[in-house]
């Protein structure tokens, strides 16, 4: 929980040191992200940047992924040193134990810190605690100095806490073995094993808010399916198939958002997006992926799904009033002035909707009671 300030805290701003959305820009970078990732493992691939391993081939399995080589060198230019090979497990594995060893703790002088000096904050936090924040979601807002010592600030899924240094770089750690252990637990309980009957114990464990279930039945799907899809016989199909798995694999990345990966609900749902296309499964998945963004704070992001997801036919009573929300927050007014009108057309109306009007009442002003008046609505 955070405190209250009082007159004797000192407060420096961590905005100029945040790295949020550091893994995506490099992604806009390089043709090979995607399948790095569908490889490694999301994070996996965002770890090995952070350990400075450069990966120079992989060899991949497509019956067992996790079996495919990696080639790669840590440290150096890269120009003459002889490339390690690792199966995808195993490379898993030696990221997560170097990451857990370094980015040492530094001391600085409290007294002299302020928030011009950017070296010295980085240093304070660590460069690799900055760059693993965002990958699980975290938003690092404050340093806080008071009576009681030096405290960070940070936000999680709307959240704010209040971490000592060493408190927050251990949840960053302890966030890394997390997904080790994930990854880990998925290769022995089976690896690429696909059984669509698992969709429907999914489902079951859904209804009950068992996520923990969801996650276990249906973990090892991202990665062979991912793969599976660029196959022939992946386009090859039938659509009732295509259709089951990208429900199974909906439920997967809302799993994996309520369980707190944000990051990787997100990846699960794009890849069943690529399974459904237009189907019957494509419509509920992008409002999952919608209300994802929603629950991120990540509202502009959630409109194009939210659209989506209508346009495909999604119960009007299920979107129209959070697509409201995000066009709202995002400013657009306008869109979500006409977003309310079709709400009520459809005799949707509660709390929520009210509660917009009166920030389109504010925001709008004058003009919007004009026009009410000229098309004859009352408020």
């Amino acid at each position: 929980m955070t405190n209250g300030s009082t007159p004797s805290d000192r407060r420096i701003s961590l905005e100029p040191i945040r790295a949020d959305g550091w893994f995506e820009r490099f992604g806009e970078s390089i043709s090979s992200f995607h399948t790095l990732c569908e490889v490694l493992g999301r994070p996996f691939f965002a770890f090995a940047l952070i350990a400075d391993a450069r990966i120079s081939s992989l060899m991949i399995d497509r019956f067992s992924p996790d079996q495919s080589l990696v080639e790669f060198v840590i440290g150096g230019d890269g120009s003459d040193e002889e490339p390690e090979r690792m199966t995808v497990a195993s490379f898993r594995a030696h990221l997560v134990e170097r990451l857990l060893e370094s980015d040492p703790e530094v001391s600085v002088d409290v007294d002299q810190l302020s928030g011009t000096d950017l070296d010295a904050l980085q240093s304070l936090v660590g460069s690799q605690t900055l760059l693993l924040a965002p990958l699980f979601n975290y938003r690092l807002d404050e340093l806080v100095i008071d009576d009681d010592g030096l405290f960070v600030l940070a936000a999680c899924d709307g959240d704010v806490s209040r971490y000592t240094i060493s408190a927050f770089r251990k949840q960053m750690r302890d966030h890394v073995q997390d997904e080790l252990n994930r990854a880990s637990e998925m290769v022995s309980s089976g690896g690429s094993a696909i059984d669509l009957n698992d969709v429907d114990a999914a489902e079951k464990a859904a209804e009950e808010g068992d996520w923990n279930g969801v996650a276990k039945l249906l973990g090892s799907w991202p990665m062979p399916l991912s793969i599976y899809w660029r196959t022939p016989e992946g386009q090859m199909l039938p659509d009732s198939a295509r259709q089951r798995i990208a429900e199974g694999l909906g439920l997967l990345g809302t799993a994996c958002s309520c369980l707190g990966d944000n990051m990787q609900g997100e990846e699960v749902l794009r890849l069943a997006i690529q399974y459904a296309q237009d189907g019957s499964a494509g419509g509920p998945i992008f409002a999952r992926l919608g209300h994802m963004f929603m629950k991120s704070e990540r509202h502009g992001e959630a409109i194009a799904p939210f659209r989506r997801a209508e346009a495909l036919g999604v119960s009007l009573e299920e979107i129209l009033v959070p697509l409201a929300q995000a066009l709202v927050r995002r400013g657009r007014y306008l869109g979500a002035l006409g977003t309310i009108r079709k709400a009520e057309a459809a005799g949707l109306s509660n709390s929520a909707i009210e509660g917009l009007q009166e920030q389109l009442k504010e925001q709008l002003g004058e003009p919007l009671e004009r026009w009410r008046e000229l098309v004859g609505e009352t408020t």
